[in-house]
């Protein structure tokens, strides 16, 4: 994998280069082209070539002798530039501005010597002309023209670009397959790491690797902490998995218990022997254990229910402290807690809310038999109302804090509980009804002090 990468970031370079060195040819070859066509110097000579063959009318020959008229003479002053007339045989016969160094005579070899090279001085530029039988070299100096003689054989030409071309073209592409590597093994390199990372991560390997600096250096630090992430809902899933095996072995347990006892009874019932007293008290026991599996029933069937947010419910508005009031006497005229030391307290009398009444009860029954059934029984229970909250407080012993963080997960039950009567879905219960009202629960305890249970209800718009 890592070297197939390379391998396809290597090619992406290579076919960069490729395209660049046509493109920049093509540049290259129309810069050209624009530069001869546009190039002052070949404007320069161009000018200063028509300026020498027009000069011709200039020159008139009488009787066979040349001169120069004085127009002529302005110009070549004019130019910077001097003139020698020579006859059919190249010897001189006028010149004006002459420098010194000119020749009387020129044969023809000399006359192709100075047009082709500059034989008198390196800023001055000869041209040829003609007129009738009389020829005329004019010599302009700071022209600016520079004559260049190539000698040039077509396929010779043709085989030096191909060769020259050649070699730029392996050139460039060594230079782009070397720096190509070394810049892909470098780019190249940190992406096979997030790919094996990723790939750790799909097979549940949580390993903390360094992170490399550089541009990537995000990237694995991200990485990392989603690998800190999911390792902590690894465990948590695990921890869950083990309450839920734990929680259904209680259940089991709770249900094989209620079964068994109603069993045994029933099967007791079968004696004709038995007295009416003893029937009835059989009969007694099969209906507590059968209220206490219908209620196990319940309880798991309220909690999916809320699991998936189907709870259906009635809402009306009600007063919350008639009705909380009423929660509280229900509690103590229930045999069970008929000596509970329970306080009421309300802040004001009309605190109206839209609930749902049976299930509300439930939750709040519920928060309320917590604090009475997992204490002692001569604990403290104080109940205040006000505006938008609902606060349960005891001074029993409290809740662990490990216990504490924990206590609205459904199959939990706490270490520090003492009676492990119910399902151990009560308080998860009991959170989802007040969150299904759109309200909010929070519980607080200090070991040895006491625990707070504290509802905010979502207050009812006058």
């Amino acid at each position: 994998m890592k070297w197939k990468l390379t391998a396809r970031f290597l090619l992406s370079v290579l076919s960069i280069v490729i395209i660049v060195i046509f493109v920049n040819t093509a540049i290259l070859m129309g810069l050209l082209t624009y530069r001869l066509a546009t190039d002052s110097d070949g404007a320069s000579a161009t000018k200063e070539e028509n300026f020498v063959r027009d000069f011709q009318k200039y020159i008139e020959i009488k009787d066979g002798a040349p001169s120069i008229s004085t127009e002529g003479l302005e110009h070549l002053h004019h130019r910077n530039a001097w003139i020698q007339l020579l006859d059919v045989n190249g010897q001189v016969i006028d010149s004006h501005f002459t420098p010194d160094q000119a020749p009387s005579h020129y044969a023809p070899i000399d006359l192709i010597q100075v047009y082709k090279y500059k034989e008198f001085d390196s800023d001055t530029t000869v041209y040829v002309g003609s007129k009738d039988e009389v020829s005329y070299l004019i010599g302009i100096k700071g022209s600016g023209v520079t004559r260049l003689v190539m000698h040039v054989s077509g396929s010779s030409l043709l085989q030096f670009i191909g060769k020259f071309g050649l070699f730029i073209v392996i050139a460039d592409l060594l230079v782009a397959t070397l720096v190509g590597w070394l810049f892909g093994r470098t780019l190249t390199k940190p992406l096979y790491a997030m790919i094996e990372r990723i790939h750790h991560l799909k097979n549940h390997e949580h390993k903390f690797i360094k992170t490399p600096g550089g541009v990537y250096k995000p990237v694995f630090e991200n990485l990392n902490e989603v690998s800190r992430e999911l390792a902590a809902h690894e465990q948590e899933r695990k921890r869950l998995e083990i309450m839920r095996e734990e929680w259904i072995s209680n259940v089991s347990h709770d249900m094989k218990t209620p079964l068994a006892s109603i069993r045994g009874y029933a099967e007791l019932l079968n004696d004709e022997q038995l007295i009416h007293s003893e029937q009835a008290a059989y009969a007694k026991i099969i209906e507590k254990q059968s209220l206490h599996m219908q209620d196990l029933l319940e309880d798991l069937n309220l909690t999916m229910r809320l699991r998936h947010q189907q709870l259906p419910l009635t809402l009306k508005k009600v007063n919350m402290v008639p009705f909380i009031r009423e929660v509280v006497i229900d509690t103590l005229n229930t045999p069970q807690y008929e000596l509970a030391n329970i306080e009421f307290e309300a802040s004001t009398e009309n605190s109206l809310h839209q609930i749902d009444e049976h299930f509300m009860r439930r939750a709040i029954m519920n928060f309320l038999q917590n604090a009475l059934l997992h204490n002692s029984p001569d604990v403290s229970v104080h109940v205040s109302v006000d505006d938008a909250t609902i606060t349960i407080s005891d001074n029993g012993k409290g809740i662990a804090a490990e216990d504490l963080e924990h206590i609205f997960e459904r199959y939990y039950r706490g270490t520090n509980t003492e009676k492990t009567t119910g399902t151990g879905l009560g308080t998860a219960i009991a959170r989802d009804i007040i969150e299904a009202h759109g309200g909010i629960v929070t519980i607080s305890s200090d070991e040895g002090k006491g625990t707070t249970v504290t509802i905010y209800l979502k207050k009812e718009q006058p």
